[in-house]
Parts: structure tokens; sequence; C-alpha cells
């Protein structure tokens, strides 16, 4: 019994230490606070009851090391902690110019508004992506009147008002409702007669549109134009949940639901985003944990996944947002949202669509778990105009430390990045 509690002591405490040294990373967000003050409690009573037992009076190495492992999870989670904290505040003096110039690009998710406020004051963040968790508890005015006070402070240092971008789908994914209503996902409207469906979908982009602009809020990260895959394609997709939130399999019905919806949002004054370009309904893994790759033929593609969005984004102001998975034809090297062969080369130019490009979130697994420096850079060089740092609005600095470094050396398309600015000045999104 006592070599079973002696390797259970080994094994958590080795647990512990990684935990305590990964402890920005965003899979661990729910350790955060309390999970960290509790991991250093639990150390320091491992540690002290060890001691009472004669621990480091034992045997001359093995009572003594697991001592001192068990004294190490504070200590790493310090050091992580201090590394963060060297880097928010690097950022957080990054010169005006070179501020405001990169951080019109980020658009971050945050948990309060002391955490969001300095950023949007020094012009180093674009926009803010507000979820569940800011209203988790709270009223629609207690939103709304946080919004305000961001755009009022913008306001107050000459900067231009803020983005402020939620997901609103519909259906799955309403994460303002409650307090906004709840309404069914787009695919609820597939069976009803055209004219029918094409008024039903209109009146839901009016009701979210109508909702979203009472907050404040002025850019949806909706409708879904994936084309629902045949069956679940993705046995351990737990978050994506594509086939629940794409509208239909084919793509005439997801482009008029979808165009009628975009309709209604701007009717508001609310931008709609579709997404997730080059399409998830073929794709066998969840971008949230793992790398992912469309193997399709691009004349397949332009035919049936693709049309949806060269529809809509023909017909409305539509943004598009691109997700992390790699074309094959086109990119088998990097994800779609930081390849400029398909950024650049097939919706610049084959497309020839000028308006606003803007990545998933980059703190998704299939980019964060890799080189997410090198991703930042390549997106803004393939003319990307919005990063989307949205699940844990922590990992910002990192990112936007990633962008300054580029700069520093000289590594980022000043062209592209003049082109981006003149994309972002014709959708009023700056001044």
């Amino acid at each position: 019994m006592q070599i079973v509690r002696t390797t259970l002591l080994w094994i958590v405490g080795l647990v512990f230490v990684l935990v305590g040294i990964n402890s920005n990373d965003p899979y661990l967000v729910p350790m955060r606070g309390m999970g960290n003050l509790l991991l250093v409690i639990a150390s320091g009573a491992v540690v002290f009851m060890l001691l009472r037992l004669g621990g480091w009076r034992g045997r001359p190495w093995a009572g003594r090391l697991l001592v001192i492992l068990w004294c190490m999870p504070p200590l790493v989670l310090l050091a992580a902690h201090g590394v963060f904290e060297f880097r928010k505040q690097r950022v957080l003096r990054t010169e005006a110019a070179l501020a405001r110039s990169l951080g019109q690009h980020f658009i971050v998710g945050y948990r309060s508004l002391d955490e969001v406020a300095p950023l949007a004051e020094k012009g180093l963040i674009g926009g803010i992506y507000v979820t569940g968790r800011n209203v988790a508890g709270r009223t629609a005015e207690a939103l709304k009147a946080e919004i305000a006070a961001l755009q009022a402070r913008r306001r107050a240092a000459g900067l231009p008002p803020l983005i402020v971008a939620t997901d609103q789908e519909g259906g799955i994914v309403s994460h303002l409702a409650p307090p906004l209503t709840r309404l069914p996902a787009l695919a609820s409207l597939v069976d009803l007669a055209p004219d029918q469906r094409k008024a039903k979908a209109e009146e839901f982009g009016r009701i979210h549109g109508s909702e979203l602009a009472s907050l404040g809020v002025n850019l949806n990260l909706a409708p879904v134009l994936d084309l629902r895959p045949e069956a679940k394609r993705n046995r351990l997709d737990f978050n994506t949940l594509i086939n629940q939130r794409a509208i239909s399999d084919d793509p005439a019905k997801v482009s008029a639901i979808a165009d009628a919806y975009i309709h209604g949002l701007e009717s508001a004054d609310v931008n709609a985003t579709v997404k997730h370009f080059p399409g998830l309904g073929r794709v066998r893994a969840d971008t949230h944990h793992f790398t992912a790759d469309l193997d399709t033929p691009v004349s397949e593609l332009e035919a049936s996944d693709w049309r949806p969005f060269r529809d809509v984004l023909s017909t409305t102001s539509a943004r598009l947002m691109v997700g992390h998975v790699a074309v094959s034809a086109l990119d088998p090297r990097r994800p779609a949202s930081h390849s400029k062969a398909v950024i650049d080369g097939l919706i610049r130019k084959t497309w020839n669509y000028q308006g606003l490009v803007m990545t998933d979130d980059l703190v998704m697994g299939a980019i964060y778990q890799h080189n997410v420096c090198t991703a930042v850079v390549e997106a803004l060089n393939a003319g990307v105009d919005l990063l989307l740092v949205a699940y844990d609005g922590a990992q910002f600095y990192r990112l936007f430390a990633c962008a300054t470094d580029a700069a520093a050396q000289d590594g980022l398309d000043a062209i592209m990045l003049h082109d981006s600015e003149a994309r972002l000045r014709r959708a009023s999104l700056i001044d």
C-alpha cells in the first residue's frame, strides 16, 4: 500500500507541475483563478504532509526528491504567470503608431471590462467579441452599458469605434440568448415553400439584427454556409457540430436562405459574416483540436460547397470567415486561414472579392497547437483583414507580440497591410 501511495504521489505531482508550466494554455482556461489557487493549496498541503511524515529525513534521495517535486507546482505556476505579465506589459507599451496600425486587425474576446478597456483605449485592438460568458447572470442592459462604456473610451482617445462581434446563428449557437430571443436554426426553414422560406429567413435576420443593434453589436458571425454532411463524419466532433448547424446539403437552398437572412441583418445595420470557408461539410477532423484537410478537387468544390459563398458574397455586403482547413489542391502545407494561395490567389484574384476577410478563432487547436506566430504573420501577409482571438482573449498578448516582432524584422508585407487598411476604411469600420 505504501508503494501505491508513493507512486500516486509521484504521478499526481508530475501532473501538477505540467499544469503549472502550461497554465497559460487555452485548454487550461477553466483552471485559471480558483483552479490555480487550489493547485497551490493542494501542493502546500502535500508538502506539509510529507514533511510531517519525515519525508525529508527518510532515504537520502527518494523522500527528498518527492518533497522537491511537490514544491515545484507553485513555482512553475508563478514563473508562467511572470512570463504572461512580461509579455502583457511589453504589448501595452507598444509605440502608439504601431499599436494602431496592427491593432485594427485584432478582434478579441474578454471576460471583464477591466481586462479589455486598456486594449481598446490604446488602439491595440480593432474590435471585441462578446459571447455567453459576457451575459451570464446579467441583463441585456448591463451588456449594453459595458459596450457603450468601451465605445466612449475609444472616442475619448480619438480612436474609431470598435467592431463588436458575436455568434448569434440561431439553434444551438445562440450565444446571447438569453437575454436575446432564442430563434430556431435556419435549417428549420428548409422545408417551407420558397416564398415562405425567404420571408421567414429575412424575419429571423431582422430579429437578430434589431436585437443585436440595440446592444451595440455591429457584426454577427453568421450565417453558416457549410453544406450539411450526409452523415456525421467525425465521431470525435464535440465542438464544431456542423451537421447540426448547417442549413442544408443543397447549395441553392443554402444560398437563398442565407441571402434573405443577411438582408434582414443588414436592415438593422448589423453586418453578417459567412463561414466557414472553404467549408467543413466534407471534413472529418474537428479544427477546434486537430488539423484538417479538404482533398476535393477545386472544380467540384466550386460547383457545390463554394457556390453559396460566391452567391452570397456577390449579392450582400457580408464579410467572409476563413477556417483552419487546408485546401490540398491549392496549398496542402497550411490552413486556408493563413494561406496566400487561398486568400490572395483564390478569394481576392479569382473571385475578385474585395470585402473583409477574417480568420476563425486563432485559439483553436488546428492553429494554436502548431506555430501560431507563423500563422499570424502569414495571415496578415496573405491579405486577411481581421484576426479573431475569441475563446481565450488572454492569448491576444502572445499573438500581438508575434505581429510586432515580425514588423521589427520587416517580416510584414507593407502593401498587403495598406490594402487591408483601405478595405477596412471602405467598410466604414475605421475612420
